[in-house]
């Protein structure tokens, strides 16, 4: 199959809540196309829920969206959250430190250490007027 025969599928999701569900449920269907086992399927999801949350609370965007778009690759899929905000520098993410975290009401942060720990690739590529984050599970 070459990458132009390659199954896609494009979501445009609104910032509202819950929301991230429509692209778990997408990457559900997709996972089932390509024969992924129940562990890789729940791993997809809890990425692209990171992934897309991300994508709400901190691109401080008025468009309004973030784009997921999925490819299947031969026996990989690729995922892609992007949205259209500020940007930032993933060098100067903090990993946080877990002993602090258990004992604080705010429980986010681990957002970019969980996608990379769930995925088989993550990159990051982020500019002033948006951030794509790309992501990898092979079967």
């Amino acid at each position: 199959m070459s990458p132009k025969d390659a199954p896609k599928v494009e979501l445009t999701l609104p910032i509202i809540p819950d929301m991230e569900l429509a692209a778990t449920k997408t990457a559900e269907v997709i996972a089932k196309h390509m024969n992924l086992g129940e562990e890789k399927t729940a791993e997809i999801s809890m990425a692209l829920i990171e992934a897309t949350i991300n994508a709400f609370e901190h691109s401080e965007s008025d468009a309004g969206n973030v784009e997921i778009h999925f490819v299947i690759q031969a026996d990989t899929l690729v995922i892609k959250v992007t949205d259209k905000g500020k940007g930032f520098d993933p060098s100067k993410v903090k990993i946080p430190n877990i002993e602090e975290k258990l004992g604080s009401d705010r429980k986010r942060g681990w957002g970019l250490k969980l996608i990379q720990e769930l995925m088989d690739t993550v990159e990051f590529e982020s500019t002033p007027e948006g951030t794509t984050v790309t992501m990898t599970k092979k079967k």
